[in-house]
């Protein structure tokens, strides 16, 4: 019988339990469940409901046991910037907010009353952007700061769900990095800048590389699910996850990981925290081995789930696409980094009112908006490739577009057309994929990174769309 693993990954909209193994020298997988997952409102706030999301990491768990498939390790990934905090008896404070809770409306103006945004962006190298964690601290320490008073624990999400698997409080560095409070040089939290802020210091727990052992289920987790396991910190933010699964194509590194983000850049040994970085808005998140994710976010297709969703889920993506494409020839583009598309009253209202603000024909068929979106996206591509090689002095020959937009051909041909690059498509389930990776590297089935891409391009090939 072969070795399984889990890899639990967690979107904001959806979350999979996938089992993977090694067969013919390929890495096999089989979604075994899946749940869909978002924000809910709670009174003004929007919260993860995390004791729900618990729970279907349990029922997912219940089905390798019901297929007699049981994981020799498991690990959680989940998006970036949100966290939990628990007190003395390791009991949750409050909720877990949603990064799209307006409570950091206004917070970077009062932060940097007490740091500059320039030293900020010096000593961190990540952009600005208000979801991220120390605006929502922030805001804590100025509207709730019994909050912090009683914290004890900092956690972000997949650390807080691992722990409340094994008990293990421990802190993935990957996920850390998009808190903005973590040192590029010396890989660990700026402890100098959580005291300067007013964060409990001792609150914030040591950095681990992925592949932390964190242990077995507890004994109340093993009793419901039927077996027990390792549970392993992979990459635990998603992006650095979907880029490692980035397959052997060309060795620039350049990539989009598509799915509600779009995340466009490259891999850097070294963290650029330039003014010029600054000013182009780019961010070094922390990857696996210790790379820096140079890259941009940009709206990505956060867009066109909302819109569909607006339409009452009517239209499927892949008709969206084909819509659009037969609208290819309506002008109408918007600024897919403006952030008055994160979180809209009516995201296909606020396209319209954007076109007509700037004198530009409105759309009004579905198709129409959603070829607005699709080529403001491949524009926003181009865009960044240029600033991406005039940054780095570099040029690349290629880019790899992985996770669940590499599907959407349409807007793979747009982005060839924009980049002026060869478009390598795949794998769609980079994400999962890439926490598996090191669950397999860790157990010694896969060598290192580079060989494990290399796998993974045996494994699940690529489409190729030509400039």
């Amino acid at each position: 019988m072969p070795k399984y693993y889990l890899a639990i990954d967690l979107g904001a909209s959806s979350g999979r339990h996938i089992l993977f193994h090694i067969e013919d020298g390929k890495i096999c997988m089989e979604e075994i469940y899946r749940f869909e997952n978002g924000n809910e409102h709670k009174g003004n706030s929007l919260i993860w409901n995390t004791d729900k999301i618990f729970n279907e990491i349990i029922a997912g768990m219940k089905e390798c046991k019901k297929l007699n498939k049981i994981p020799v390790s498991m690990a959680i990934d989940t998006w970036g910037v949100d966290f939990a905090l628990l007190d003395e008896n390791d009991e949750r404070i409050g909720e877990v907010y949603g990064y799209r809770d307006h409570r950091t409306d206004g917070m970077d103006k009062e932060l940097y009353k007490v740091i500059p945004e320039d030293e900020l962006y010096a000593r961190t190298g990540i952009q600005k952007s208000s979801i991220n964690t120390i605006y929502q601290l922030y805001s804590l320490k100025l509207n709730s700061p019994e909050v912090l008073d009683k914290a004890k624990t900092f956690l972000m999400v997949p650390d807080y769900l691992s722990f409340l698997l094994t008990g293990t409080k421990a802190s993935d560095y990957t996920n850390a990095t998009t808190t903005q409070l973590v040192n590029p040089n010396t890989k660990e939290w700026d402890y100098e800048l959580i005291e300067r802020l007013g964060f409990p210091k001792d609150a914030f727990l040591p950095l681990n590389a992925p592949g932390k052992d964190l242990g077995t289920l507890k004994a109340e987790v093993e009793k419901e699910v039927g077996f027990s396991c390792h549970v392993i910190q992979c990459a635990t933010h998603d992006t650095a996850s979907a880029v490692m699964s980035m397959p052997v194509t060309t060795d620039d590194g350049l990539y989009i990981s598509s799915g509600t983000w779009s995340l466009m850049g490259v891999e850097n040994k070294e963290a650029l925290c330039r003014e010029k970085d600054k000013e182009g808005n780019f961010t070094n998140e922390g990857g696996y081995d210790y790379r820096f994710r140079y890259l941009k976010n940009i709206m990505g297709l956060w867009m066109i789930q909302t819109v569909r969703h607006e339409a009452g889920d009517k239209i499927s993506f892949a008709e969206y696409a084909a819509q659009a494409e037969e609208c290819d020839d309506f002008p109408s583009i918007v600024d897919c980094f403006d952030e008055r598309f994160l979180s809209p009253a009516n995201m296909t209202e606020e396209i319209k009112k954007a076109c007509s603000e700037s004198g530009q024909k409105v759309p009004e068929t579905p198709g129409e908006i959603a070829a607005v979106i699709y080529k403001s996206l491949a524009k926003c591509y181009g865009d960044t490739v240029k600033e991406i090689e005039a940054n780095t002095g570099k040029t690349y020959a290629g880019i790899n577009i992985i996770g669940g937009g590499c599907k959407n051909l349409y807007l793979n041909k747009l982005t060839a057309k924009a980049t002026g690059k060869t478009v390598y498509a795949g794998p769609s389930e980079a994400t999962a994929i890439g926490n598996v990776m090191v669950q397999m590297i860790e157990s010694g089935e896969l060598k290192d990174l580079k060989s494990a891409r290399q796998c993974v391009y045996d494994s699940f090939g690529i489409e190729v769309f030509e400039a």
